[in-house]
């Protein structure tokens, strides 16, 4: 399964590794999603959520 929030979509994002030399490899900042049950449409349903819509109260919690 993708690592997609299922209420924003906000996913990876690339960027670049900087050494000290300033060498710069490719490299992936993941989203920080937390498995959570969620109430939607008045079924619990358990999904990926991003810690930005659960602070955001964008859902209802169990």
């Amino acid at each position: 399964m993708a690592r997609i929030c299922e209420i924003c979509g906000k996913g990876n994002q690339t960027g670049h590794s900087v050494s000290h030399s300033n060498v710069k490899t490719k490299r992936v900042f993941h989203a920080n999603l937390q498995n959570i049950k969620i109430n939607l449409n008045g079924t619990i349903k358990r999904a990926k959520v991003c810690t930005s819509c659960i602070k955001g109260n964008k859902i209802q919690k169990k």
